[in-house]
């Protein structure tokens, strides 16, 4: 094994280690009906990319924040600012989680292409050997 696959299969350890902390698929549960009607406009949370959730966010804190030096119970299409915020921020969880894991994946594939052709044979030929005992 030469120097260079070692340095490949540490670095694919701390990878799969990363994957395990990643672990735990986010899954969407909303609080509200994920149609948000705000100043006119209608914002369908399923279909928002992450910077329009992202702005979408800010302008319900701002209105949070409003609503409470105000002490009012403030309520948008029939929901509370803080469900609308809790689902924004569920659809951005899940985003950055699906952008980290496509990042690890890109990384190991990197990995995987540097690997001798000698060590890829061997990895493979002890893949084959767990699966028969």
């Amino acid at each position: 094994m030469s120097k260079n696959d070692e340095r490949v299969l540490q670095l694919k350890e701390i990878i799969d280690k990363k994957k395990l902390e990643l672990k735990g698929t986010k899954k969407f549960t909303p609080l509200t009906n994920c149609v948000l009607d705000l100043e006119g406009q209608k914002y369908n949370l399923n279909v928002l990319q992450l910077n329009d959730l992202q702005l979408l966010l800010v302008r319900l804190n701002m209105y949070l924040m409003s609503a409470k030096d105000l002490k009012i119970n403030l309520e948008i299409s029939g929901y509370s600012i803080a469900e609308w915020i809790t689902d924004i921020k569920c659809k951005i969880e899940i985003f950055e989680y699906k952008k980290k894991e496509a990042e690890l994946k890109t990384l190991e594939v990197k990995l995987d292409k540097m690997l001798s052709d000698e060590k890829k044979t061997e990895l493979e030929l002890d893949e084959i050997a767990a699966l028969l005992n």
